[in-house]
């Protein structure tokens, strides 16, 4: 069984940007995420302990400015916290092992997807492309995500 944590390596590792919006709990500019507009087979991985968060099967256009995710690919790996802050009631998203501040979710999303949408920083996501997510160690979740051809 893989093991996800946050490390100083790691840390050190991230950009300024993501330093920001996964340890400070920042938000980047709408539209202007590296994977808002990606629509390539694959899964998303926290930045900074690599566990797997979601799926580009589970990703819709849902023109807030963030990528939009109708669900995590396994819940056990994201934690829901109340946001007060902005002068608004919010749920943050987090890493359940990396503690990355990822974005909200919020129930407007699509009701046939579930009425959820996972407002999430692109800032704070690796993206793996399907065909390389056996040698990357995240073969098991391969039936998640929609083939390529």
């Amino acid at each position: 069984m893989r093991k996800y944590s946050k490390s100083a390596e790691a840390i050190a590792a991230l950009s300024r940007e993501e330093y920001r919006v996964t340890q400070q709990n920042g938000t980047e500019r709408p539209g202007t995420g590296k994977y808002l507009h990606n629509k390539e087979p694959g899964i998303y991985v926290d930045i900074v302990s690599g566990e797997p968060l979601f799926t580009s099967s589970d990703k819709f256009d849902s023109g807030c400015g963030w990528p939009s995710f109708s669900k995590p690919v396994e819940e056990k790996h994201v934690t829901e916290n109340r946001d007060v802050s902005l002068g608004m009631v919010r749920t943050e998203v987090r890493s359940k092992h990396g503690d990355s501040h990822l974005g909200h979710v919020f129930n407007d999303g699509p009701k046939n997807l579930g009425g959820l949408r996972y407002c999430i920083n692109s800032a704070s996501l690796r993206f793996i492309r399907r065909d390389d997510m056996e040698a990357e160690g995240y073969g098991e979740y391969l039936h998640t995500v929609e083939d390529s051809s």
